[in-house]
Formats: C-alpha cells, sequence, structure tokens
C-alpha cells in the first residue's frame, strides 16, 4: 500500500484562523491597492482628460481606461500563474507583490507629466498590470492563509478595504489638487501603494513551494492550463460570470459618476459633490460588508446574501433612472454602498470556494479576476453610445440594473456553495 504524501504547507487547506495583526496588513495593503486604482479613475484620470481635450473628455477617458483594463485582464491570471510556479526562498506571492506595487508607482509618476494622451494611456497600462498582478497577490492570500469559516469575515475586510482606498483616494488627491496639481496627485498614490505593499510583504510569512511541487512550465501546458472547462467546473464558471455582471454594473454605475454630476445633475461644485456621495456610500458599505460578512460565516451560508446585495443594488440604479438629481443621488449612495459591501463579503468566500485545484489557486483566482479588469474593458466601450444615441444617463443605469439582476439569477446556479 502506498504512502499518501502530506501537502506542503504552501499547497495544503489552511485550518488555523488568522490573527488580527495578520488581517490589519492585508487590510492596509488592500486599501493602498485600490486607492492607486480610483484616486485616478475617479478624480485624477477625467482631470487630465478634461485638461488635455476638453471637447472629446469623455473619448479621451474611455480610451485611456479602455485600454488600461485590456492589460489588467492580461496580468491578473499571468501574474497568478508565475506566482502559482515561484519556489523563491521569500515564498510564492511576496515576490510579485512587491513587483507589482513597484511597476504601479512607475506608472503613476508617469501618468504625473504626462504632456498628451500617448504617454497617459502608455502611464495608465503600467498602473493596471503592476496593481493587477498586486491584486492577484491579495487575493491569493486569502486562499494561502484564511480557513473557509473565517472567509467571508476577511472578504467583509477586503470589501472595507476596497471602499476606504476608493474615499481616501477622492479625498487626498482632491486635496492635493488644490494645493499642487496633479502631479502631486499621482506622487501621492504611488507612495501610498509603496508602502502598503511592502508592510504586508515585510511583516506577513508566505509559505514557500517546494521545488518537486511546481507545476509544469512547458508552454503548451502553461497556455492549457489557463483554460477552466465549464463543463468540468461548472460552479466556477456560473459563479465567475455572477461576478463579472456585479462589476459590470458597479462600472456602469460608479465609472463616470463626476460627468454625471457636472453634466446631469449640474451640481455646482461636482468634486464636493463626489466626496458626499463617496462618503455615504462607504459608511454604508461598513456596515453591509460586516453585517452580511459575520452572518453569512455563521451560518456558512453565501448564496442568499448574493442575492440580497443584488436586489439592494438594482434598486439604487433604478432610483437614478428615474430621477437625476442630487436628491436622489444622496439617497442612491449609501444603498449601491451596503449592496456593495455585503456582496463583497460573501463574494470572496464564494470564490474561494469553488477553485478547481489548490496548485492553481492564483491562476484560477487571477482568471477570477478578469471579471472584476473586463467591465473596466466593456463598460467605456458601452458607455459612450448609451450617453450618446441610447437614451443618456437614465439609460445608462438602467443598465446597471440589469447587470445586477443577472449576477442574481447566475449565483443561483451554483450548486457546490450554499
Amino acid at each position: 500500500m502506498s504512502e499518501v504524501r502530506e501537502l506542503p504547507e504552501a499547497l495544503a487547506e489552511p485550518v488555523a484562523r488568522v490573527r488580527a495583526g495578520w488581517m490589519s496588513l492585508l487590510f492596509f495593503a488592500n486599501i493602498a491597492l485600490w486607492l492607486g486604482v480610483y484616486a485616478p479613475i475617479q478624480v485624477l484620470l477625467p482631470k487630465q482628460a478634461e485638461l488635455l481635450d476638453a471637447a472629446n473628455k469623455e473619448a479621451v477617458f474611455s480610451l485611456v481606461t479602455g485600454i488600461g483594463a485590456v492589460v489588467a485582464l492580461i496580468a491578473n491570471p499571468a501574474v497568478g500563474l508565475l506566482s502559482d510556479r515561484t519556489c523563491s526562498a521569500r515564498g510564492r506571492r511576496h515576490p510579485w507583490t512587491a513587483a507589482g506595487a513597484a511597476v504601479a508607482a512607475a506608472g503613476l509618476l508617469v501618468l504625473a507629466f504626462a504632456p498628451n494622451v500617448a504617454l497617459m494611456v502608455l502611464g495608465w497600462c503600467l498602473v493596471q498590470a503592476g496593481l493587477n498582478g498586486m491584486l492577484a497577490m491579495l487575493v491569493s492570500a486569502i486562499a494561502d492563509r484564511v480557513p473557509v469559516p473565517q472567509r467571508a469575515q476577511v472578504g467583509g475586510l477586503v470589501g472595507i478595504a476596497q471602499m476606504l482606498g476608493t474615499v481616501l483616494g477622492a479625498v487626498v488627491v482632491v486635496v492635493l489638487l488644490d494645493l499642487a496639481g496633479l502631479p502631486l496627485g499621482y506622487a501621492a498614490c504611488a507612495a501610498i501603494v509603496l508602502a502598503g505593499a511592502a508592510a504586508f510583504v515585510l511583516r506577513t510569512p508566505d509559505a514557500r513551494l517546494p521545488v518537486a511541487y511546481r507545476p509544469s512550465a512547458r508552454t503548451r501546458d502553461v497556455l492549457a492550463n489557463l483554460w477552466i472547462s465549464p463543463r468540468r467546473h461548472p460552479d466556477f464558471a456560473w459563479a465567475w460570470g455572477c461576478h463579472f455582471m456585479i462589476g459590470l454594473g458597479n462600472a456602469f454605475g460608479t465609472l463616470y459618476l463626476l460627468f454625471f454630476l457636472k453634466d446631469a445633475v449640474h451640481h455646482e461644485d461636482p468634486d464636493t459633490g463626489l466626496l458626499i456621495m463617496m462618503g455615504l456610500y462607504g459608511a454604508a458599505l461598513v456596515v453591509g460588508a460586516l453585517i452580511a460578512g459575520h452572518f453569512s460565516d455563521k451560518s456558512g451560508r453565501r448564496k442568499p446574501y448574493v442575492l440580497a446585495a443584488s436586489a439592494v443594488m438594482a434598486v439604487a440604479a433604478g432610483l437614478l433612472v428615474v430621477w437625476q438629481n442630487w436628491t436622489a443621488a444622496l439617497a442612491a449612495s449609501p444603498l449601491l454602498g451596503v449592496g456593495f459591501g455585503a456582496y463583497m463579503a460573501v463574494a470572496l468566500a464564494m470564490l474561494t470556494q469553488v477553485l478547481p485545484a489548490a496548485q492553481d489557486r492564483a491562476k484560477d483566482l487571477g482568471v477570477i479576476n478578469i471579471a472584476n479588469s473586463l467591465p473596466q474593458v466593456v463598460a467605456p466601450m458601452l458607455t459612450a453610445p448609451i450617453l450618446a444615441y441610447l437614451g443618456g444617463y437614465p439609460s445608462l443605469f438602467a443598465a446597471s440594473a440589469l447587470s445586477t439582476v443577472i449576477a442574481a439569477v447566475l449565483v443561483t446556479r451554483v450548486k457546490g456553495v450554499r
């Protein structure tokens, strides 16, 4: 009878609960990452697009974010796949986390001094490549380190971190724009990204993968491994589709908020209006994430919370379909926040429970993270014609509501998660 070989720590399913210190460092690294993503998307890139070509600011913004999102689609699973095959003494994930932060910081500095659209595109592509590599590693840390009964709690903290990164990023860059303009705003984002990544890399463990367990590095095997068959892994496919539709709905609802406040609501101070909306959104997101994460882990159920979150997000978008005014925006912001917070708390728990194989965790999560990045390609491509020819902002928010409803339908098909 052959002896069953015990899996190394890097591949074994985690059973020990993670402590508050580890969660805090993951939390701050995620704040830094999402600040690096959303401060440019919400404030810096739209401002820069308007400065470079005021007459075509929406088209410039869509071009830059769309091309950057294509880079993100490639970077996330690619870095994940490479980390799954990394046998460094410093671990599988940390070297790539550090490298991603460095590349992103370089891209932010390119953006700080970009005199034309071409360099804007280059800078944002570097940012997306670096931050999506870092994202793949931070999400993989949950599957590597956090036991299943604790994952919704940690997922809730990651959702809160995403919100705080978004809100803090908007606050920081709006203040710095008043003081010194775009360059200081981009430089501050770069410094924060580096600090968050360094703290996590230097102060948390990362198990080394023994060379004997490294997956095949042959090109044919690597390319074949990027495909995850929906027939063999249907739960993975349905969960991916749900995550994509939530991301698409969120992109429709949030990417153009600054222009919405300026051009549809006619807010007298769109920058301040955006900060107020994000503050309401953020406070509600914290509540949604903490409550959903706690009760989801306690009950072991994920799908009911995804369904409820999708419904709340659809209602938030529906308000802006009917009314494009400041009152409706104030009402929609906390609804969207509580829905997205509840979704994020349980989504990471659900998604890590449908991964096909432990040795490909980061690659598989990178494929799932495409569902975060692909909406940034699809949404700008669809938003321009929606705004120009299909009814403007009411139709855009209707598309947001429809996307979240479709997500709710898709999650009901996941059988392996309650």
